[in-house]
């Protein structure tokens, strides 16, 4: 019903833009004809205009649906200071489109379309120029000019999080201490990954995925963190990875990964990358060498008589003739430390025997 009535009024309107446009022709061109004639002349071109019109209104109306429902997503998406700024460059565009168009306005038929064109191409330059500068807007609104207003703090760039970082877990951990700042951003296929991962045949796969989404729970309902799902369609078969660093390329953001592969990736493409186990490797306690510790041997070492131990925090330990010590806890020395990019590597002596494990 609703679109019928739509296209009855293009046709309304085509049919009076068809009499304007003959009403003007024949006025320019001075021609004289029959009474008859020119009615019939003002009928037909009328009803072609009309017909015209109504036939492509539902290609109107499709366009005109689909130009509202991207506007509309996309204003979801901007913050308040981007609509704000949108909205300054919309006016600016619109004030230089009208001291522009208004001699082009009184050009007989095509002036007005001209000036209506205008006007659209001017309001969408004034919008792009001012979201490309924003970031610029927020420092030198606040660089002292204003009677003496200090720099106000620029906003906090929001984070973006990979499927491994979400099944980790440890982003919860991070969040509740208060040492990350800024929105949590979670795209849309990266949920979408989640959801398949959880509902996987795969025993493993299932309890991972179903962790991954206890976490973003906990994250946003009991953390009360600020987390954003970002809609985003992408190609298929286009790489998971290359989109994550496409959106943040996009919002200006930095990722947020346990990814060995993609952290290099996207240090190489210039993204900034935050990465979970750097934090962790950053956290650990230094060992100094000829400090001594507790550790258990559980395992041999690579090398010949070597023992493996971990500390609490996950940290390697590698025993010099560790391995008459299997199973037991004993008294070690640190004889050094090596920094590698899969962690921390300690090495040490035993010093005594503490207790045999039963």
């Amino acid at each position: 019903m609703l679109n019928n009535v739509i296209k009855i009024s293009f046709a309304i309107v085509g049919g009076v833009t068809g009499f304007t446009l003959t009403r003007t022709v024949l006025a320019v061109q001075h021609l004289t004809a029959a009474p008859e004639l020119i009615a019939m002349i003002f009928f037909i071109v009328s009803l072609l205009t009309a017909v015209l019109f109504y036939s492509t209104g539902n290609k109107v109306i499709e366009l005109i649906s689909e130009a509202l429902d991207k506007i509309e997503s996309l204003i979801q998406k901007m913050t308040i200071y981007e609509l704000g700024v949108s909205s300054l460059g919309l006016i600016i565009g619109l004030v230089a489109a009208n001291l522009v168009a208004m001699p082009i306005s009184k050009i007989n038929i095509i002036g007005v379309p001209l000036a209506i064109l205008i006007n659209i191409a001017f309001g969408c330059v004034g919008i792009a120029i001012a979201l490309g500068k924003k970031n610029e807007l927020i420092g030198e609104s606040f660089k002292g000019g204003l009677g003496g207003i200090k720099k106000g703090k620029e906003p906090t760039a929001p984070k973006i999080l990979d499927t491994s970082v979400i099944i980790d877990g440890r982003i919860a951990d991070i969040c509740r201490s208060g040492f990350l700042e800024g929105e949590l951003v979670v795209p849309s296929f990266v949920l979408e990954e989640l959801r398949h991962i959880a509902d996987s045949s795969d025993s493993l796969k299932r309890n991972r995925g179903r962790r991954g989404l206890d976490v973003l729970n906990m994250i946003q309902k009991d953390l009360k963190y600020p987390v954003r799902i970002e809609n985003v369609e992408i190609a298929d078969g286009a790489e998971v990875d290359s989109e994550l660093l496409k959106l943040a390329e996009k919002l200006g953001g930095k990722v947020l990964t346990i990814d060995y592969n993609l952290n290099k990736i996207a240090t190489f493409q210039g993204v900034p990358v935050l990465n979970v186990n750097e934090l962790a490797n950053a956290v650990k306690p230094i060992a100094l060498p000829g400090e001594e510790m507790i550790i258990q041997v559980i395992k041999d070492g690579k090398e010949n008589g070597q023992g493996i131990g971990y500390l609490e925090d996950g940290t390697m330990i590698v025993v010099d003739g560790g391995r008459k010590h299997m199973g037991e806890n004993i008294n070690v020395m640190v004889t050094g430390v090596l920094q590698t990019a899969a962690g921390r590597m300690i090495f040490a002596k035993p010093k005594y025997t503490i207790e045999r494990v039963i």
